[in-house]
């Protein structure tokens, strides 16, 4: 396995962590700066006002993006597993 390969590597598990994570954090950081806005305008500073949303929100989101967010694990993991044997005999 040279190095190339395991920065290659690397840099495929990275793009696909970062494609996993998007839909959750975005949600989270969209109703987020939604409940702050509201706060900030009633002037009402309530912990779970901003935490009950958000998980709401995340619950919805992993329900609609959860079976695109599993095929791309899925697909990451059949590459990476299929790639193996090419990886062990060298160039």
């Amino acid at each position: 396995m040279t190095p190339e390969t395991v920065t290659t590597l690397g840099q495929q598990a990275l793009w696909v962590m970062f494609l996993v994570s998007l839909p959750l954090l975005g949600t989270a950081l969209v109703v987020g700066l939604l409940v702050s806005l509201l706060q900030a305008a009633t002037q009402l500073n309530e912990m779970t006002l901003s935490f009950v949303p958000k998980i709401l929100a995340i619950g919805l989101a992993a329900v609609f993006a959860g079976p695109w967010m599993l095929h791309i694990l899925m697909d990451f993991t059949i590459r990476l597993f299929q790639s193996i044997p090419s990886m062990l005999t060298g160039p």
